[in-house]
């Protein structure tokens, strides 16, 4: 966020004021999305407020009722993420459940993602645009042939041995899963992706054609030995159960821990970080545990506050009425200061 502050525009109490110090004139401006989902409940209301003191009491309905997600995108500088006409809008509704539209997987985090980067290219071409997202599993999906020392054996495949590989579900000409007699989806084994060393060179995973043992996985072991670490062959696969131990003293302590902390296994993208740096925008995660720290959680409480006010309904249509309606009731102000 450091590298991006000389050019955000700086609110102060709500007025706008552009950061002008620095060794560079102003010359575009970068807004920071912060996307995010909140789910709203169709008997979600006040639990304590006034009354008449001639009114009779009423029953409070059990459960939380209907529900229905919302994901959004917001920015300080102009709030929920829309057209200037507001006839285009980011945000979508999704009724989250089994027996409704299913959950919000990251196939619908990354079309959410590409519909705001179609909103923002087309009505906001002049400034620099960052999504930010929480750090959540499924924001985090990376590609299934991506680097990964997980089960990966230390020593080289044996002779006549499927190479350590990935499984993937098997796809027709069509793009459609390719199912078995026994209706489970069909696998089919890919190759992992080749590393880099330090300098970006490339460091193939599989020993190459015209090798004594060609197309077989060459191991931790080896992978490690070719970045200089010849002592990895005396270093156990990984700790019992995967628990390494703590403190910077211990970070030789298995195969497992030196190839995960290996920068081409550290820096390797998510699916959702490639598609929208292939369309020119940056993306940015929240630190682990720490979503709060996403301001949309404000637009959201704001949001719900105004939503507790509306009449009781479990209509559908109503529901979504008054979720929008309560969106669109926080103030830019707000979300200025």
């Amino acid at each position: 966020m450091a590298l991006y502050e000389g050019s955000l525009q700086m609110w102060k109490d709500g007025i706008s004021d552009l950061l002008s110090e620095g060794p560079q004139p102003l010359t575009r401006c970068t807004v920071i999305w912060h996307h995010d989902e909140s789910t709203f409940y169709a008997n979600d209301r006040r639990k304590v407020f006034w009354v008449h003191k001639n009114e009779t009491a009423i029953l409070k309905q059990k459960g939380d009722g209907a529900s229905l997600m919302v994901a959004d995108f917001v920015s300080t500088d102009y709030g929920w993420l829309c057209s200037p006409n507001q006839k285009e809008s980011a945000h979508i509704l999704f009724h989250a459940g089994k027996a409704q539209d299913g959950y919000f997987t990251f196939e619908e985090i990354l079309k959410h993602a590409e519909a705001a980067m179609q909103i923002l290219e087309k009505y906001y071409p002049d400034e620099n645009h960052v999504l930010v997202f929480d750090n959540a599993t499924t924001h985090l999906k990376r590609a299934a042939d991506s680097l990964s020392a997980h089960r990966m054996p230390k020593t080289v495949t044996k002779p006549g041995a499927v190479p350590f590989g990935v499984d993937v579900p098997a796809l027709s000409v069509e793009g459609k899963l390719v199912y078995g007699e026994n209706g489970k989806v069909l696998k089919k084994w890919i190759p992992m992706v080749d590393g880099k060393f330090a300098d970006g060179t490339p460091q193939a995973f599989y020993f190459p054609q015209g090798h004594e043992c060609a197309g077989a996985f060459k191991g931790m072991a080896a992978i490690l030995a070719e970045c200089g670490l010849t002592e990895a062959w005396d270093w156990p696969t990984q700790c019992l159960d995967f628990k390494c131990p703590p403190g910077p003293g211990h970070s030789s302590c298995c195969c497992h821990r030196v190839l995960y902390s290996q920068p081409d296994f550290m820096e390797c993208e998510t699916l959702l970080e490639t598609a929208c740096r292939a369309q020119g925008f940056d993306i940015l995660y929240l630190p682990k545990f720490h979503c709060k720290l996403n301001f949309i959680e404000q637009c959201w409480g704001y949001a719900k506050q105004k939503y507790r006010e509306f009449p009781l309904s479990s209509r559908e249509a109503d529901l979504e009425c008054n979720i929008v309606e309560a969106l669109n009731s926080v103030p830019l102000l707000s979300m200025h200061r």
